[in-house]
């Protein structure tokens, strides 16, 4: 089920995935008809631009501050701060600075 990552082992979430000059990169840890697990990291000013998800997305950011937008709502979010991003509701999100999030998407 897992992919991309070490078993069994003490790992820090936020180090799974490295910064890019200009990118965002992404790092799946888990594809399923049920769930997707992706970490990102985002340089600042860089977006993924507005779509809309088959599931719903949970994101939690791991370090940094990004703009979440989610149908009209915008919500800033930082470390620590958790956002559910409902299914089939247009949402972007941009790097106001550079930041790191964690995506699980449940169908």
């Amino acid at each position: 089920m897992y992919k991309n990552i070490e078993k069994q082992t003490k790992l820090q979430l936020k180090e799974q995935v490295q910064y890019q000059k200009g990118q965002v990169v992404s790092k799946t840890l888990v594809q399923n008809e049920l769930i997707s697990i992706t970490i990102f990291s985002f340089d600042k000013g860089e977006e993924i631009s507005t779509h809309a998800a088959p599931g719903d997305a949970l994101v939690t950011v791991l370090e940094g501050k990004g703009r979440f937008t989610v149908g009209s709502d915008i919500f800033y979010l930082e470390a620590g701060d958790t956002l559910i991003m409902p299914k089939d509701i247009p949402h972007a999100v941009y790097g106001e600075e550079k930041f790191k999030m964690q995506l699980i998407v449940s169908y």
